[in-house]
């Protein structure tokens, strides 16, 4: 005990020494751990300022990216029926008679036209911020009806043959066409068509599926804002 604590002092027992070297031992550690703790406190801080910035350069970039789809298609949206959703950054084309014949994958050539119109600058604005794009999504969606004597599950995987195949039809038509060839290694690596069968359809008001409006392409602009949280939280 001696060699761990010392000696008693002439004026003291080894007893109350003893008691002395364990409180300045576990004021000690008491400073380790406080440090510890303002340590760790300030790395919290800094993680939370980083988030706070990417999520406001985040919102700033959502508002930018809708500003210039509305600045740019504003008096096109209801000649199309279309509108453009503030907050997901989706882009709807929403009248289904124009769209595709019912049960059909082929393009109609009324959306044709608006597809050779629509792309082209489209394509031009999101190039504009292709550093915090993503990925660009095709979806497409259908109601939940099917043919007659259908269940519910067939009719779901029915149309998510269909939704597929749409959006596929989508891509491969935008793909080919001349105004952007020189942007088809761009479109390869950024463009994804995804088919959502009837999991997404609109509700009317009273909470009812409207199938007209479920019928539907959108598309959507997913930023990077996700992945650079993602790249913070894990020290990266």
């Amino acid at each position: 005990m001696r060699q761990l604590f010392g000696k008693g002092s002439s004026g003291g027992s080894g007893d109350e020494h003893h008691w002395l070297s364990v409180s300045d031992l576990m004021a000690g550690l008491m400073m380790v751990f406080l440090f510890i703790s303002i340590a760790l406190m300030r790395h919290a801080l800094l993680e939370r300022d980083r988030i706070k910035e990417v999520a406001v350069a985040y919102q700033e970039n959502q508002v930018a990216i809708y500003d210039a789809l509305m600045g740019e298609f504003q008096d096109d949206l209801d000649a199309w029926d279309a509108n453009v959703d503030e907050e997901t950054l989706s882009f709807t084309f929403q009248s289904p008679d124009v769209l595709f014949a019912t049960g059909s994958v082929s393009l109609r050539p009324r959306f044709q036209d608006i597809l050779e119109d629509f792309f082209p600058r489209y394509l031009s604005i999101l190039l504009e911020f292709s550093d915090s794009i993503n990925e660009v999504r095709i979806e497409g969606h259908t109601s939940s009806i099917w043919a007659a004597g259908s269940t519910d599950t067939e009719a779901y995987f029915n149309n998510m043959e269909l939704s597929q195949g749409r959006t596929r039809s989508v891509l491969d038509y935008l793909y080919n066409l001349n105004q952007i060839s020189e942007q088809q290694e761009w479109i390869k690596a950024n463009v994804a068509a995804v088919g959502f069968s009837s999991s997404r359809a609109i509700q009317d008001e009273a909470g009812n599926e409207d199938p007209d409006r479920s019928r539907r392409v959108t598309f959507r602009v997913i930023t990077n804002a996700e992945t650079q949280i993602r790249q913070i939280l894990d020290g990266s």
